[in-house]
């Protein structure tokens, strides 16, 4: 039986002035799954990212999740690496924060920036890096730690569709090798589809769940799967879920 990593149950976020934000959401991650959350602007995505990640509270309801060192790692959508560090320091941090060796802590960190493509910029400060090269570091600062629980809050959303659609096929390859529970939060529809297994659809806000949609096919995408009609109903699925539940809201 496939484990349960996390799990956010009868959840509902209240914001002082604002009122409910999200909920009642209930959503459940099992290990090695990858779930794609996408929905209007401001239907509490990024809330149920922060509940899954211990970063805030709910209201009401209750919150499980992996909460040893190094359990659950996050990756923004600005890569907030630490400008006077290089490449290597900066994903080694969490390691030394943990109290592990230094040594043994920057050895981790070249490894893990050479299974993201970056083994020869170890030394690369975050000012010399691209958008894109910032963004796999903080991919290699995410998993060095081999989370049970990885988190990603729009990651790619200012880049361009070259190095977007490059960094989804790194993280599912990379999601591969750990199997953690892996939660992506974004507003492309094809791009939820193209890096999720379940596609969970919320409404505008107060966010709940719409409705999921399965996707099939193997997680390390094959070569023209966004051709394929798995993939094109798969869209079309998550489209008019997205149709519907802002129909019903407005």
């Amino acid at each position: 039986m496939t484990p349960s990593i996390a799990s956010l149950s009868a959840v509902e976020v209240d914001y002082p002035g604002r009122g409910r934000a999200l909920g009642p959401v209930d959503l459940e991650l099992l290990s090695g799954e990858i779930v794609a959350l996408v929905g209007p602007s401001g239907c509490g995505k990024s809330t149920a990212l922060r509940l899954l990640a211990g970063l805030e509270a709910p209201t009401r309801g209750s919150v499980s999740r992996a909460t040893g060192k190094g359990e659950t790692a996050v990756v923004f959508q600005a890569p907030t690496l630490a400008p006077w560090l290089d490449a290597q320091a900066n994903v080694a941090l969490p390691l030394e924060l943990a109290g592990e060796d230094r040594a043994l802590a920057r050895a981790a960190a070249g490894e893990a920036l050479a299974k993201v493509g970056l083994g020869d910029a170890l030394t690369a400060r975050p000012v010399q890096l691209s958008g894109g090269m910032a963004m796999r570091v903080s991919l290699a600062r995410a998993l060095v730690t081999r989370p049970r629980l990885l988190l990603l809050d729009e990651p790619f959303a200012a880049l361009d569709e070259i190095t977007r659609r490059a960094l989804a096929d790194d993280v599912l390859a990379l999601a591969a090798g750990l199997s953690p529970a892996l939660v992506f939060v974004t507003h492309n529809v094809e791009e939820a589809v193209y890096m999720a297994g379940r596609v969970v659809v919320m409404s505008p806000g107060p966010g709940r769940i719409a409705g999921e949609v399965a996707v099939a096919g193997p997680l390390i995408r094959p070569t023209g799967f966004r051709t394929t009609e798995d993939f094109r109903l798969a869209v079309e699925a998550v489209s008019d879920l997205l149709a519907h539940s802002g129909a019903r809201a407005a």
